[in-house]
């Protein structure tokens, strides 16, 4: 109960910065608690949707959002979620598994090589 608690918190704050706190939630669903990597994905799912609505109200509220940006990369978004989620319920919790570790890793170098902007 406690690492459910602490790992809803944690992903939490980093969502609402914007970052994405499936990054914290799925490993932490996956390693911790024992969960299928499916049952993690999706519960990932379930668990953004009330917390990216209090962020997006809060960004929205400080002016933080571009909205002539938002409309053409929600709709590829959209295209991309039925892609993604087609492609993930027919493939092995394994191999999904490793393409979200593998993924998780190419951010984490990513962000290790890109020049800090002030």
């Amino acid at each position: 109960m406690i690492i459910s608690i602490l790992a809803g918190l944690l992903s939490g704050v980093i969502s609402g910065m914007g970052i994405g706190g499936g990054a914290v939630l799925i490993p932490a669903l996956t390693f911790f608690l024992k969960i299928n990597q499916h049952v993690a994905q999706c519960t990932n799912l379930y668990y953004f949707i009330p917390t990216a609505c209090v962020a997006l109200a809060i960004h929205i509220k400080n002016k933080n959002v571009a909205f002539k940006t938002v409309f053409p990369i929600l709709i590829f978004g959209v295209i991309g979620a039925v892609l993604g989620s087609f492609i993930a319920v027919n493939i092995s919790t394994k191999l999904l598994k490793r393409i979200f570790a593998c993924f998780l890793f190419l951010m984490g170098i990513n962000q290790l090589m890109t020049k800090k902007q002030s």
